[in-house]
């Protein structure tokens, strides 16, 4: 293979060029980080503490339940949870199985429950109370086995739990073929073998879209997992000392990987965020004292603008890392200097990843900054910038398309080859490179800026939107002849979705059928997928070939803030 040339390694500073990736499963990975730090705190959930040693104990005992269920190595469980312990107890413990976890954001609508059960063929679901009548009817089209449920009480604190249980669960009755979690964990005992897994095997599947709007499976072996954990670890240097908020969800890559993977991996405390709430969230931020906060633009502008977020003196704060959408340098600027008036010394520093690799895969350095950089690649990680369309690198301040190798980069899409060869390529130095979409450049000394996705996405809250799937539901409306989204600037998101909308009958446009559209568009769409705000036109400007011209509205930039 050809030397790639890596001129970001003068800024590692102590963290090394490459590290040793144990050839073991995850779980038995996070076991042997567990059996160094036994009694440190592992999680912290609305008020409970949790050990490392508790942890493996719940993980033992969940997988001799699964396994006394029939679940065997190869076989896939649908984990339809929020950020909670037994979310992260189920992902390890299929893992110790060998099985494989498909996580699923648990606001998903039940066509879409049933798209990611046939997907990834899932034998089981693991999902709460609150959703269980929706995930078992989805389940029931699918020929999912059994569903097994939890409460989000299940690790709260004893009173918390009574008064939770007492006056705010809602209590319902499980089909007889499923399953209470507490029920689970005490029928297949407290120990049974680590499945014979290969490091390489498929351990996990996580949800990126397509121009479709048609979500893909990204396929995640155990050596993804542990690269993509070790490598932000060792970039944070994180320690027992050390506390992260785990805000962002475990159905996503971020949440699930930097804020629970690569914080077990360096023995530090995860605390659980299972629903944001900026008033809970700041207290939170107050009493434990987090080193790190590792969010998504919205968020660092929510606390920006919070009066009680800028009262907190926030010496405690080794660094702050922003991911999932391009950070504003106001926004960035303005964190930092809250943070210095505050007593701190720590900064916001821009982070690029994607499903396809995991999550992160770069991120700016603690002791450097470039303005507008979103940093340069983590040990072992290759990325270079090619001309559209080609293999062929481009100089340094050109921009091309970012592509990206090493451990990180995925299997491919599960049952979709056609798209998997689109977006892993051989080049003519020996390596498969991931080709992520995006325009980008890179300078001189190897820091990456990006400019723009070369496929028409959208970002909102961190999250993925694909506007072709918002059209394609708006146009299901009977009155709806034409339907264009965009995405227009927001004070708050950074984003927010706009639609644009020709009726069959002009006449009927009305503040009243916005709303009902809007309505209409909840009922098929995920709560970030939905218009905020609907504009009739007479007519949608088209194309020459007759599609309705979405780059004009875009230049119009579809009204103010």
């Amino acid at each position: 293979m050809k030397a790639i040339e890596k001129p970001w390694l003068k800024f590692y500073g102590d963290i090394p060029e490459s590290l040793d990736y144990s050839e073991k499963s995850l779980f038995q990975v996070l076991k042997e980080s567990a059996g160094k730090h036994k009694n440190a705190i592992a999680y912290r959930f609305l008020g409970a503490s949790f050990t490392y040693s508790h942890l493996i104990e719940q993980v033992e005992k969940f997988a001799a339940g699964l396994k006394s269920l029939g679940f065997k190595k190869g076989d896939c469980i649908s984990i339809v949870m929020p950020t909670c312990p037994e979310g992260i107890i189920a992902f390890y413990g299929v893992n110790k199985l060998g099985g494989v976890a498909s996580m699923v954001h648990p606001l998903s609508t039940e066509s879409e429950l049933e798209y990611y059960f046939g997907l990834s063929d899932s034998k089981f679901v693991v999902t709460l109370d609150m959703f269980y009548e929706k995930v078992k009817s989805a389940a029931g089209k699918k020929n999912v086995g059994k569903v097994i449920v939890s409460r989000i009480s299940y690790s709260m604190p004893p009173l918390k739990k009574f008064i939770y249980n007492t006056f705010i669960s809602n209590k319902i009755d499980l089909k007889k073929e499923d399953i209470w979690w507490h029920d689970l964990i005490n029928i297949g005992g407290d120990f049974v073998e680590d499945a014979d897994v290969d490091t390489n095997d498929l351990a996990a599947i996580l949800y990126s879209g397509g121009t479709t709007g048609f979500p893909k499976g990204v396929m995640l072996s155990n050596k993804n997992l542990i690269a993509e954990g070790m490598q932000v670890s060792v970039w944070g240097g994180l320690n027992e000392e050390d506390t992260i908020l785990a805000i962002l969800p475990i159905f996503h890559g971020f949440g699930l990987s930097v804020c629970i993977n690569a914080v077990f991996m360096g023995g530090a405390t995860s605390v659980l965020v299972p629903k944001f709430e900026l008033k809970d969230l700041i207290k939170t931020i107050k009493k434990k004292r987090p080193t790190f906060l590792i969010g998504v633009p919205t968020l660092f502008k929510a606390f920006v603008d919070s009066p009680e977020f800028r009262n907190i003196k926030l010496d405690f704060l080794k660094a702050a890392f922003c991911g999932a959408d391009t950070l504003p340098e106001k926004l960035k600027k303005d964190f930092d200097l809250l943070v210095e008036k505050s007593g701190g010394k720590a900064r916001l520093l821009e982070g690029y990843g994607l499903t396809e690799a995991v999550t992160a895969v770069m991120a700016m350095p603690l002791s450097e900054y470039r303005p507008g950089s979103m940093g340069i690649p983590f040990p072992d990680m290759y990325a270079k910038i090619v001309e559209p369309g080609t293999d062929r690198e481009l100089e340094p301040k050109e921009i091309g398309e970012l592509v990206i190798a090493g451990p990180d980069v995925m299997l491919g899409y599960i049952k979709n080859e056609e798209e998997t060869k689109k977006t892993l390529k051989k080049h003519s130095d020996g390596f498969t490179w991931l080709h992520t979409g995006d325009l980008a450049y890179m300078d001189e000394d190897g820091f990456f800026y990006f400019k723009q996705r070369l496929k028409r996405m959208l970002k909102v809250s961190g999250y993925n939107v694909y506007p072709s799937e918002v059209e394609n539901v708006l146009s299901q409306h009977p009155l709806v002849k034409h339907a264009c989204v965009i995405g227009v600037e927001d004070r708050y998101q950074m984003t927010r979705v706009k639609a644009f909308i020709e009726l069959e009958d002009y006449s009927k446009a009305s503040d009243q059928l916005a709303e009902e559209l809007i309505e209409f568009a909840k009922k098929h769409l995920i709560k970030w997928s939905c218009p905020k705000e609907i504009e009739f036109r007479e007519k949608l400007p088209l194309t020459r070939i007759g599609k309705v011209d979405f780059k004009v509205l875009e230049e119009e930039k579809g009204g103010s803030e």
